[in-house]
């Protein structure tokens, strides 16, 4: 295996007693503007501090990447309880912790992104769903910028009964988004509308980089081989390449391939990302277990099953 190979934690841990914190647009609509704010402040200053947590535990137990939630500041652009940080009483001590927090990652090599929720449209044919959705990454931007995270991971969107459409749409926005958000932005295959092919013409006219998920590719194929996606997807990279690995819930043809299992099985790792320099992100239900469980199996699997591939895809 690939001395430059990392593997990725996503959001939240299983075990490992670091634990990120929410609430609810209803929640706080209960009270006033002040104590409203004081709660969320209470709330962004517990995630910047469990932040600092999740990636101390990543450089200790060598995981070199971890995602960050979308809500590590909570309700950040909500209509109705949004804010910034110098509403907070106490945003700039907030705010310094993430700075820290982006040190420690610079420190110790550990990279950091994001992947916002599935909200996130930029080819609705609605303007305000767009406007929305620029204003919510607008916000992930300002975050990657203290944290040094490089990665604002995205779907391609829907389909809206026109693909060609919809994806002419996503090229235009994406031209049009703020360079802070458009540096860090990818767009990543999904399991149910768009597939490799599709977002390959996109992520090459729009120059984003494209995260391959092998796992949604297995789900919904679009005649591409893994080598052949993998290569292409490699060359809308500008940096480290990312890429997302998940094994099914269910063995595969035994039922709906889409919903991850705890773990990863080796076999579903592809031979073709054994050499690579590239971060691979684990969607595993049993989080740094799942991580930790493939670091130990892969290199065997490598051994004993890739031996003959070839050492790398250019």
């Amino acid at each position: 295996m690939s001395r430059t190979l990392r593997f990725g934690l996503c959001c939240i841990f299983r075990d490992a007693p670091i634990t990120f914190r929410r609430t609810t647009a209803k929640h706080l609509m209960g009270m006033p503007r002040g104590r409203q704010l004081e709660k969320i402040e209470s709330i962004c200053l517990h995630n910047a501090h469990a932040l600092m947590a999740a990636l101390s535990f990543c450089q200790a137990h060598g995981i070199g990447a971890f995602r960050i939630n979308s809500q590590i500041l909570p309700l950040k652009t909500h209509p109705d309880v949004g804010y910034e940080m110098s509403d907070l009483p106490g945003g700039p001590a907030v705010v310094d912790v993430f700075r820290e927090c982006g040190r420690f990652s610079r420190q110790y090599d550990i990279r950091t992104t994001f992947h916002p929720d599935q909200f996130i449209v930029l080819n609705s044919p609605s303007p305000e769903v767009v406007a929305r959705s620029t204003a919510d990454l607008i916000y992930h931007a300002q975050v990657a910028q203290w944290v040094n995270a490089d990665v604002i991971n995205i779907h391609g969107g829907g389909a809206y009964g026109d693909k060609p459409a919809a994806l002419a749409r996503l090229a235009q926005t994406i031209a049009g988004l703020p360079t802070e958000v458009r540096k860090r932005l990818t767009l990543e295959n999904d399991d149910r509308t768009f597939t490799p092919r599709e977002l390959l013409p996109v992520c090459r006219e729009a120059g984003v980089p494209l995260v391959y998920d092998v796992h949604h590719h297995r789900c919904l194929p679009d005649g591409l081989s893994i080598a052949e996606a993998t290569r292409q997807a490699l060359a809308t990279w500008d940096r480290e390449p990312l890429f997302h690995l998940s094994s099914p819930l269910s063995a595969w043809g035994a039922g709906d391939g889409r919903p991850h299992h705890d773990y990863i099985d080796p076999m579903d790792f592809p031979c073709e990302w054994g050499h690579l320099k590239a971060t691979i992100e684990i969607e595993a239900k049993a989080k740094e277990l799942a991580v930790e469980k493939l670091a130990a199996e892969l290199p065997g699997h490598l051994r004993k099953h890739c031996k003959n591939h070839k050492k790398a895809i250019t």
